[in-house]
């Protein structure tokens, strides 16, 4: 049967993070800037256009108050990494934040951030499914549902935090509709890998309106100086609210994406300045309709993170979230255990965990596709569990055959038939520790040895690991800690 327009997701699992993280750093930091894009002093507002590697190598960085720089995202829209070999000063803005609603009354996704998630579209209007589509990333909203005339609003996305559900209150004793989940909290306080805010779930339509679409997510930012990082200004990673409607029809709003992602790093971090990755929110717009309130959900806050030998900022402002504080860990971490997603249907996938990375199937693609997955420090022979999430169907589940290769680079594949539309995947592989790393958890485990962990993908990179002990009981915790165990604690 063949299948037309098929959108999927590419999910990454990358475990770990590298010991240096936790210990006091021993020399200077360094950035690892090349300095190739020179110094960086705009005189006046300026959009700089990421390059295709996501990375700007400067020598020194000067923002000046007034200045407000915000990033054009790229093909792939990675994050954002400004690397400085000098210091680097902030006295004015840098937003990576979502843009604002392309309009209102709209079905149009909000778009995400540069390395942020796009929002989901409005449900279609008239007879039949009306459904909203569910938000873009790992912690996408849900997209509102419909009962009788009915749309239901979509749900917020979360990412820091989980994001609200949204809202449907019918009119008149009807039966209310469905609404669109919030979407659930993710990643690592490390921000490795860093990632951004995941977008809203769409409204959903109605016999006589579409829905409208929900927002993105903020975007990620990495700044690492060489030298001193000075913050007197701000750095803005906030997610948008959905579209709002200014009445007719009975439809569902979009939920509001979440916030997305800061981290500052440098040998001393200073200023007065301050930092937000707020979710974005509806409450200014909570009536969708106006003879009901059918709104989207609002956004979760997104995650911040400062590092630095010696760290003074004071904040004239309020930070939100409140940052996370540790000595400089490294830029980029390189050698972990993961699992990808490398390939669906024969249609290769980006290789790196970036916002919004769509693999498009050809119209002549025909069921069931073969997913291709690529394990590195995993043990040979374990299998895969593949997890589909439509967007209008029912979830789906296959498991590959047991992985061939090395334990440094490994493959293995499923067989899956994929419903037409977008489908959001999600991968998991499952091992067992040797004694000593299962003791070097204890700490993580209640004192218990670890027997298992589970490595849970989710598009855009890894969120937790799950410990199962020696008794069979669970723990969540940061993938940071299965570097740290495996180097002894």
């Amino acid at each position: 049967m063949k299948r037309t327009n098929k959108t999927l997701w590419s999910i990454s699992v990358i475990a770990g993070a590298a010991l240096a993280m936790f210990s006091v750093a021993a020399t200077a930091f360094n950035s690892g800037s090349t300095g190739t894009d020179g110094a960086f002093s705009p005189s006046e507002n300026v959009t700089v256009q990421v390059p295709s590697s996501g990375i700007l190598n400067y020598t020194t960085v000067n923002i000046p108050a007034g200045v407000t720089v915000t990033f054009q995202n790229n093909a792939s829209n990675t994050p954002v990494i400004v690397l400085a070999s000098g210091n680097v000063t902030i006295s004015g803005t840098i937003d990576v934040s979502a843009p604002a609603p392309l309009s209102n009354d709209q079905p149009d996704a909000g778009l995400g951030g540069p390395g942020g998630f796009n929002g989901g579209t409005g449900g279609v209007w008239g007879s039949g499914a009306r459904r909203g589509g569910n938000g873009l990333g790992p912690g996408g909203g849900g997209g509102g549902d419909t009962s009788e005339s009915s749309g239901a609003g979509g749900g917020g996305a979360g990412y820091g935090t989980g994001g609200d559900g949204g809202r449907d209150q019918f009119p008149n004793g009807g039966v209310p509709a469905t609404v669109g989940d919030g979407g659930a909290a993710y990643g690592s306080i490390y921000l490795q890998p860093l990632i951004g805010g995941s977008g809203g779930g769409g409204g959903a339509g109605s016999t006589s309106a579409a829905g409208t679409g929900g927002g993105g997510g903020g975007g990620a930012i990495l700044i690492a100086s060489s030298g001193t990082l000075t913050l007197d200004g701000a750095v803005l990673a906030n997610g948008t609210r959905g579209s709002f409607s200014g009445g007719g029809g009975y439809k569902g709003c979009g939920g509001a994406g979440s916030g997305g992602a800061i981290r500052l790093v440098a040998s001393q971090v200073t200023g007065s300045g301050y930092m937000t990755a707020a979710g974005g929110s509806n409450s200014g717009y909570p009536t969708c309709y106006d003879r009901q309130t059918n709104a989207g959900g609002d956004g979760g806050k997104g995650r911040i993170r400062v590092e630095g030998d010696q760290i003074t900022l004071a904040p004239s402002g309020s930070n939100n979230p409140t940052p996370s504080l540790d000595v400089p860990g490294p830029v980029f971490v390189t050698g972990q255990p993961s699992l990808v997603i490398s390939s669906v249907a024969g249609v290769a996938a980006p290789a790196s965990p970036t916002g919004n990375m769509d693999v498009t199937l050809p119209a002549t693609t025909t069921n069931p596709v073969t997913v291709v997955f690529t394990t590195s420090g995993v043990p040979v022979g374990s299998t895969i569990n593949l997890n589909v999430k439509p967007t209008y169907a029912a979830p789906i589940t296959a498991t590959s055959g047991a992985t061939t290769g090395t334990t440094a680079s490994a493959t293995a594949s499923a067989s899956v038939s994929l419903p037409t539309g977008h489908n959001v995947l999600q991968a998991t592989v499952s091992y067992t520790l040797v004694a000593s790393v299962g003791d070097a958890l204890r700490n993580f485990a209640n004192n218990e040895r670890v027997e298992s962990v589970t490595l849970v993908a989710t598009f855009g990179g890894p969120t937790k690991a799950r410990l199962r002990t020696i008794s069979g009981k669970e723990y969540d915790v940061p993938v940071e800690a299965l570097r740290l165990a495996a180097a002894g604690g």
